[in-house]
């Protein structure tokens, strides 16, 4: 006996969850998978002084926002947690928690077929819920680092205590990676710094977060057909930035000046000696190009509304390499452990349908699958820059609702198919 759902929602996040708010009040019958606990990713997969980058008055998801006393404040790992896991209490949301989906198959009758740890299920339309970010990444040549260091992800990364006692390298400056690497160096470590491409921004700028600039300029709702980049914009790193203590820039250059050691791309690991490129110049550059151009895009926006605001002063570069280092023997370096922030792989080996790349990225408009019934929600850029925040997640719920709602088809009502 296969049991029957209209819908049947994989992953049990903000994403699962805002759709499933949606479904249940158009009363649609659905079920939520998780394969662990709601929302456990913000709770197992961020490290102990994590904050959110984005302010408290930008989390928002259908029918719930933050309601705390600090709307310009950043929430912690626990209380991004728990806000997710209380969202699930405020309505009466079909979730089925420790159910893992082993594979997915188009049925003859135009549903599919959901096998999982728990029994197979049929359903009407699906809705992938997992997010973009499934497995680590972590190079082939880690293996020819030397046994005696530590190497995790930054997925892993929980604390400084938590590693062995010496220096560390952190591959990576993104998000994840540069946060790390100041959370490890406020701890008192050693921390050395592989840096990338990736941009930064500026915390605040004349009064205000810079996100709430960009906010009311309409940044975050910009399609991504109607971007510049268009949909190579989905394989873009994040802009680094903090949220901790109130709130601040990272800026790279500053942390070299207090004691961080910065290199540019790691190139391969020969005879326990890391190779880089000589681009951290460059990177560092370019990182102040992009936070720059979004003070010009500020500074024209509060001009042409007319908005008073107070002036202030531009960046100016605290540090600059005078010699880059392109090699680094692990053996005299004092690095005991390497944390990996170089991000995530798709793994969609489960679905077998006909909506991937050549990379295993889906194929989509909005979450919308050239097979029918067939959604994805809660992707990098899924139609926005904003479908990467809260607020962005509960808009492209609602649209994908919508959709569903007009593709339902009206079934009998028996728990069962033969």
């Amino acid at each position: 006996m296969t049991t029957h759902h209209d819908v049947v929602v994989i992953g049990g996040g903000q994403a699962g969850l805002s759709i499933s708010w949606h479904l249940a009040h158009r009363s649609i019958d659905h079920v939520v998978l998780e394969r662990d606990s709601l929302a456990h990713e913000w709770r197992d997969s961020r490290w102990d002084n994590f904050t959110l980058v984005t302010p408290n008055w930008q989390c928002a998801l259908p029918g719930y926002s933050y309601a705390g006393g600090d709307p310009d404040g950043f929430m912690t790992r626990e209380q991004t947690y728990d806000f997710v896991r209380g969202y699930a209490d405020t309505f009466p949301a079909p979730v089925r928690e420790g159910v893992t989906v082993t594979s997915l198959h188009q049925s003859a009758d135009g549903g599919f077929d959901v096998d999982t740890t728990q029994g197979p299920l049929h359903a009407g339309q699906v809705v992938v819920a997992t997010g973009g970010y499934h497995t680590p990444v972590i190079p082939r040549f880690a293996e020819r680092l030397p046994a005696s260091i530590e190497q995790i992800h930054s997925s892993q990364y929980r604390s400084a205590e938590a590693l062995p006692d010496g220096e560390v390298l952190v591959v990576g400056n993104g998000q994840s990676g540069a946060q790390i690497a100041e959370d490890l160096m406020l701890s008192g470590r050693t921390v050395h710094l592989v840096t990338g491409g990736a941009p930064r921004v500026a915390r605040f700028y004349r009064g205000r977060d810079c996100v709430a600039w960009l906010h009311d300029m309409g940044t975050y709702d910009v399609s991504i057909a109607d971007h510049p980049g268009g949909l190579a914009k989905r394989e873009n790193t994040n802009h680094y930035v903090t949220g901790r203590d109130g709130g601040r820039d990272i800026d790279l250059r500053a942390f070299a000046l207090q004691g961080m050691n910065l290199y540019g791309r790691l190139l391969e690991v020969v005879d326990g000696t890391l190779q880089f490129a000589p681009t951290l110049a460059s990177s560092l550059d370019a990182a102040d190009v992009v936070a720059e151009s979004i003070k010009d895009s500020i500074d024209a926006y509060i001009e042409r509304a007319g908005i008073v605001a107070p002036t202030e002063a531009r960046y100016v570069p605290v540090w600059r390499p005078e010699r880059e280092a392109t090699s680094l023997d692990l053996a005299s370096s004092g690095i005991t452990s390497v944390v990996w922030s170089i991000g995530f792989r798709t793994d969609y080996r489960w679905l077998h349908a006909g909506v991937f790349d050549g990379e295993g990225h889906p194929c989509h408009n909005r979450g919308v699958t050239a097979v029918p019934g067939l959604f994805f929600l809660g992707l990098p850029w899924q139609h926005t820059w904003g479908s990467g925040r809260f607020a962005g997640v509960a808009r492209d719920a609602e649209y994908l609702a919508e959709r569903i709602e007009c593709e339902v088809h009206v079934r009998p009502s028996v728990s069962s198919l033969a």
